[in-house]
């Protein structure tokens, strides 16, 4: 048994075991239903739920896979939902009472969204897809009429969106990713991942389903991309088609060949596919969660990516998707064990297993850190395991929103790698307490100011954060201060915090919280703080800047000297300002 599977066996001993640890837990027991289930919230506050449009469902088949909601995409204030039978479109102009501007047929599964401008992507997969969107599916096993690529829409106008290009893959499209690069103004360019069967070469050319000893040019141990002209989005192609998996020679070849990793393991997928990449432009990396292994891409040249990092792990079954911390220098990746659709946060399971894993990076190694996973048991009536999530942009710390399916909405705190902890939560009871049916948080994403869960089964959920001790007023603010015009998460963001009161504050709470500097500094800089933002001009400058420099100097001495030093930074930016 390896050194991994013992901690986490002793972590559901703790956990879950005699000890009873999570009885006060406001998650356990609670009852279920379809939009009446009970619900637990801690360190959250449940702005508004949305109910899925009827004729998006069927009331009669709730498990009907062909009415599941999926990703989220931003813009404005504009919510793009995907689902397995087409998109939505949401003005949350009023989080508290948003509106369904559209609900847009077109079935395909999975339906993930992504915006950039006017156009609007959906990734397709399912064989049922067809070019006209058309409900009646695909009967031959041939067709020049299926769809399975990735779609754009111009939606200049929310109301009529219009299709004006759909890009055929030989597998699909089951998620994507744009990648904009900042030196080429021209273009935008879309990574593919696809998880599905190789299509026919009779129902588009060059697609081969054959090993690599067979057919070197084969569709597996890839993924594909797309160039978009901004001028000509029509004419948009797949330009490469990199084997990102291949080894130093260039031969082509899975990392992880399928298979148990020894007694007491997981059984992981091969790895000749990527079900995520998640592009963080500014730093010019990607991570790809991709079947058996967890890889990280050097993206400086967008249409050449090239692995750079590799790691695989015993506990897990399929590596899904990833995260970066802010400064890039970890990792987190998901274990979608059991694909979503299983109950895999019961009493009986390990807690390493099916969970997020946190590794640290220094240039192209990566080592692991530590297993999360939900701190509390679910039932088997609900599909629960690791799923989508992103950065809240809390100053100096490393928190991440992320979905468990009906695990619910879970805040993580990965700021310690090697010690991560759940800081806030919401859940309901399952959808079917008789059943299992799929539903939950297929991803838990942070936008200005607000999360937002696409729940599987009953809507759109939008909450925000509650102070409490773990995060305070002021680290919620100066989260709230960072705007994004446009938020697709596969595509990170770099988080720059604009100058503000709150800013300063947030770090000096971090201090009091952490003890990283003597109590009577901290009450000095507080109270000079609370001074200058009293003045205005030149003496608010002249202030700020004297106290920025009496902070720098507290540095070296202080127990935590780098966040001394981001609270110094902070104050001589508001002095510029």
């Amino acid at each position: 048994m390896t050194a991994r599977t013992s901690i986490g066996t002793l972590a559901a001993a703790l956990l879950f075991g005699a000890t009873n640890l999570h009885a006060q837990d406001p998650r356990v027991g609670l009852a279920g239903g379809f939009q009446n289930a009970a619900s637990a919230i801690r360190n959250l506050e449940l702005v508004s739920h949305s109910d899925k449009p009827a004729s998006f469902y069927n009331p009669a088949n709730l498990g009907d896979f062909a009415f599941l909601n999926s990703d989220l995409a931003f813009q404005g204030t504009t919510v793009f939902q995907g689902s397995f039978n087409g998109f939505q479109i949401w003005d949350v102009s009023n989080t508290a009472k948003p509106q369904l501007k559209l609900l847009f047929p077109c079935p395909g599964g999975q339906g993930d969204p992504s915006i950039y401008g006017h156009l609007l992507f959906i990734s397709v997969e399912e064989t049922r897809g067809r070019v006209d969107c058309g409900k009646q599916g695909v009967q031959d096993t041939v067709s020049l009429d299926r769809f399975r690529g990735v779609r754009i829409f111009d939606v200049s106008d929310l109301m009529q969106p219009k299709q004006i290009a759909a890009v055929q893959t030989c597998r699909g499209s089951h998620t994507h990713t744009l990648a904009v690069d900042p030196n080429d103004k021209k273009n935008i360019y879309v990574y593919v991942s696809g998880t599905s069967s190789v299509r026919s070469p009779n129902e588009l050319a060059g697609c081969s389903g054959k090993q690599p000893a067979e057919d070197p040019n084969t569709s597996l141990f890839r993924i594909d991309i797309i160039k978009v002209p901004l001028d000509s989005p029509q004419a948009a192609k797949v330009v490469a088609s990199p084997r990102i998996f291949s080894d130093s020679a260039g031969n082509i070849a899975g990392l992880w060949k399928g298979g148990a990793h020894g007694e007491g393991t997981q059984a992981t997928g091969v790895t000749n596919q990527c079900h995520d990449v998640t592009i963080y432009m500014a730093k010019h990396v990607a991570a790809g969660a991709c079947s058996g292994n967890g890889i990280v891409l050097d993206v400086s040249d967008v249409v050449k990516p090239k692995r750079i990092s590799e790691v695989s792990d015993p506990n897990f079954a399929y590596w899904h998707s990833a995260t970066f911390s802010n400064d890039a220098k970890k990792v987190l990746y998901t274990d979608e064990w059991g694909g979503g659709t299983q109950p895999r946060c019961r009493v009986t399971d390990r807690p390493e297993w099916g969970a997020d894993a946190i590794f640290t990076r220094e240039g192209h190694r990566m080592t692991f850190a530590s297993y999360f996973k939900l701190p509390v048991p679910q039932t088997p009536e609900e599909n629960c395991v690791a799923h989508n999530g992103s950065l809240i942009p809390i100053p100096g710390r490393d928190v991440m929103a992320q979905g468990w399916y009906q695990g619910g909405v879970s805040v993580v705190d990965f700021t310690d790698a090697a010690h991560p902890k759940e800081i806030a939560f919401f859940d309901r009871g399952p959808i079917d307490p008789a059943k299992m049916l799929i539903a939950g948080s297929w991803g838990a994403y942070w936008y200005n100011g607000n999360i937002y869960s696409s729940e599987i089964g009953r809507g759109l959920d939008i909450l925000k954060l509650a102070p409490s001790e773990f995060i305070s007023q002021n680290e919620i603010d100066a989260a709230i201060s960072v705007r994004w015009s446009e938020f697709n998460p596969q595509a990170q963001p770099e988080i720059v915090w604009p100058a503000t009161f709150s800013l300063a504050r947030a770090y000096l709470d971090q201090l009091v919280r952490n003890d990283g500097l003597g109590a009577a500094r901290r009450d000095a800089v507080t109270s000079a703080l609370a001074a200058a933002e009293q003045t205005s001009g030149g003496a608010r400058r002249a202030a700020l800047q004297s106290l920025a420099g009496t902070i720098d100097r507290d540095a070296g001495g202080a127990k935590d000297a780098p966040r001394v030093r981001l609270l110094a930074k902070a104050v001589r930016d508001l002095s510029t300002k």
